[in-house]
C-alpha cells in the first residue's frame, strides 16, 4: 500500500473511532473479552503515543502529551504490557529474569507512583510505593517517564529523568519492557 493512502486509512479509522465510541462507551467488546468500549478507545489513545516515533525519526519537535494521559500510558505500560505478559508467556522472559535475585523497583510521577517486584518468573506492579527501599528508582515528569519506560527519549533534548540504582538492575527492567512491547 502506498504511504499516502495509509496515512488517509488511518485518518478515516481514527474518524470512524471518534464518531461511534461516544454512542456507548459501557458497550461490551465482543473480540475484546472483559473490555468496554471506552476500554478501547482509551487503549488506541495510548497506541497514538507511539507518534514520538515518527517525530523522532523525521527531526521533528516532540509535541507535549498531557500529564494525565502519560500517567496512564504508565500504567497501562507496567501492568497491561509488562506483568500480563510475564504472567501469561513466562518461558519468553526466562532468560531476563531467571538469574533475578528478586528487585524491587519505584517509578515515581507527579501524581501517581508503582512498585514493580521481580523475580524468576516474577514481575509485579503494585500502585503507590511502599516504606522498603527500592533497587531502582525512576523519577520524572509523567511524559518523561513514559517516553524513558518506552526507550523514547531523544531529539537532542536534555533528560529530566533521574535513575538511580545498579546498571544490572536498570537493565533487568529495560529488558522486561523491551521483551514484552515487541
Amino acid at each position: 500500500m502506498e504511504y499516502r493512502r495509509f496515512l488517509d486509512c488511518l485518518a478515516a479509522d481514527f474518524a470512524r473511532l471518534r464518531a461511534v465510541a461516544p454512542t456507548d462507551l459501557a458497550a461490551a467488546v465482543p473480540s475484546c473479552p472483559g473490555w468496554t468500549v471506552a476500554d478501547l478507545t482509551h487503549h488506541v489513545g495510548q497506541v497514538y503515543l507511539h507518534r514520538i516515533d515518527a517525530e523522532l525519526g523525521t527531526g521533528q519537535p516532540v509535541a507535549p502529551m498531557p500529564d494525565d494521559l502519560a500517567v496512564d500510558g504508565v500504567d497501562e505500560l507496567l501492568k497491561v504490557f509488562v506483568a500480563y505478559s510475564v504472567a501469561e508467556w513466562g518461558d519468553d522472559f526466562t532468560d531476563i529474569l531467571a538469574g533475578s535475585p528478586g528487585r524491587t523497583y519505584a517509578v515515581r510521577t507527579d501524581g501517581a507512583a508503582w512498585t514493580m517486584r521481580t523475580g524468576p518468573g516474577l514481575f509485579t506492579v503494585e500502585d503507590g510505593t511502599g516504606d522498603d527501599a527500592a533497587d531502582v528508582t525512576v523519577s520524572g515528569p509523567p511524559a518523561a517517564v513514559l517516553r524513558w519506560l518506552w526507550n523514547r527519549e531523544g531529539g537532542g533534548e536534555p533528560g529530566s529523568v533521574t535513575v538511580e540504582g545498579a546498571p544490572e538492575a536498570v537493565e533487568e527492567l529495560q529488558r522486561c519492557v523491551v521483551m514484552a512491547t515487541q
